[in-house]
């Protein structure tokens, strides 16, 4: 009997000791709403709710040293969110730490004798 090709695989998240910080879906509502300008836009393309988007910006914002998006109340042209320069720093670095994950389980699939 032929053994199937295995391969090591994983995602990198963050966590604090209340629970997940920063993983593969925040960063994404963090990259639309950086493209959008909007919480609202960013959660419709994900296909969830605004609260649910804002409840996720207001818990990076309050967790992280620095917020990570800075809104302004909509008026006549409605409002506007902005990724901040630490939001994208953070969003880089989450994204060094996957590749460098990426590469670790890579290398060490070939090690695998199950």
């Amino acid at each position: 009997m032929n053994q199937p090709l295995l391969k090591l695989n994983g995602r990198i998240w963050i966590e604090t000791p209340e629970g997940k910080l920063l993983g593969h879906g925040r960063v994404e509502l963090l990259e639309r709403i950086h493209t959008s300008g909007s919480i609202r836009q960013a959660a419709l393309q994900m296909k969830m709710s605004y609260k649910q988007a804002w409840d996720l910006v207001n818990d990076m914002n309050d967790h992280f040293s620095s917020p990570v998006v800075v809104s302004h109340r909509g008026g006549k042209g409605g409002g506007k969110a902005v990724v901040t320069e630490y939001g994208l720093k953070v969003v880089a670095r989450f994204h060094q730490l996957q590749d460098k994950l990426t590469e670790f389980l890579l290398l060490n699939s070939q090690e695998i004798d199950l």
